[in-house]
C-alpha cells in the first residue's frame, strides 16, 4: 500500500515513501518545511482505493517537546485523486484548543523534528464528518482572533486620557484612540468576510 500515494511539494522530487503504521494508516516525513506553502497529496495510480472508502490526510507541525500533533487537512478518494492543502501559515491545533480528537489516529509515536504526512484509509462517511471539524477548526481560528482583538482594544481603551487631562512626556507617542477602533472594526470586517486572510498579510 506504501507506494498507491505520492506527496509533492514545490523545489523537490515526488515523495512516494510513505511507511505503513498499521493496516490503514501510513506517515511520510518532510524536511525543511520552513521553505514550504503547499503540500500536493495524490493517488499515484497503481492500486484504486478500496470500494466505498477515502484517504483523510492528516498534517503534523514539527515540536520538539511533544509527539505529533494531528491535524486534518481534508480527503483524497478515486473520485477525487488528488487534493492541494496549503500548509504555510497553519497552526497547531493544540494552541487554540486543548482538545485534539486525532492525536492517536497514528499511535503514539516518538517526538518528531520535522513535519509529517499522514493518511488514514476510512470509510467515505467519516471524510462527510470531517467537514464540520475543519469548519470547527476555521471557527475557533476566528473566535480567537476576536477575542484577542477585543482584550487589546480593552485594554488601550482603559489607559485613555482626554486631551485635557494628558501631560506631555517629552520621547512618548500617543495614537488617538478611534484610530485603534478603526482599525479594530476594519480588521474584525475582513476577518468575517475570509477567515483566511491574515495568511496573506
Amino acid at each position: 500500500m506504501s507506494n498507491v500515494f505520492g506527496l509533492i511539494v514545490s523545489g523537490r522530487l515526488v515523495q512516494t515513501d510513505f511507511t505503513l503504521v498499521s493496516e490503514t494508516s501510513l506517515v511520510t516525513t518532510i524536511l525543511d518545511v520552513d521553505s514550504i506553502n503547499h503540500a500536493v497529496v495524490f493517488l499515484t495510480g497503481s492500486t484504486p482505493l478500496p470500494a466505498g472508502s477515502v484517504a483523510i490526510v492528516y498534517w503534523s507541525w514539527p515540536d520538539p517537546n511533544a509527539p505529533p500533533n494531528w491535524q486534518p487537512l481534508g480527503h483524497i478518494s478515486n473520485a477525487k485523486p488528488s487534493a492541494i492543502f496549503k500548509i504555510q501559515n497553519l497552526k497547531k491545533l493544540h494552541e487554540l484548543s486543548t482538545e485534539n480528537k486525532f492525536i492517536n489516529a497514528f499511535g503514539q509515536q516518538q517526538i518528531c523534528h520535522n513535519a509529517q504526512i499522514g493518511i488514514s484509509i476510512e470509510p467515505e462517511v467519516n471524510a462527510q464528518m470531517l467537514e464540520p471539524v475543519l469548519e470547527q477548526q476555521t471557527n475557533n481560528y476566528v473566535t480567537f482572533a476576536q477575542k484577542m482583538l477585543e482584550n487589546l482594544v480593552n485594554f488601550v481603551a482603559s489607559f485613555s486620557v482626554t486631551q485635557d487631562q494628558m501631560t506631555p512626556t517629552p520621547g512618548v507617542s500617543y495614537i488617538p484612540l478611534n484610530t485603534l477602533h478603526t482599525w479594530y472594526q476594519n480588521f474584525e470586517r475582513r476577518l468575517q468576510n475570509n477567515p483566511n486572510f491574515w495568511k496573506n498579510l
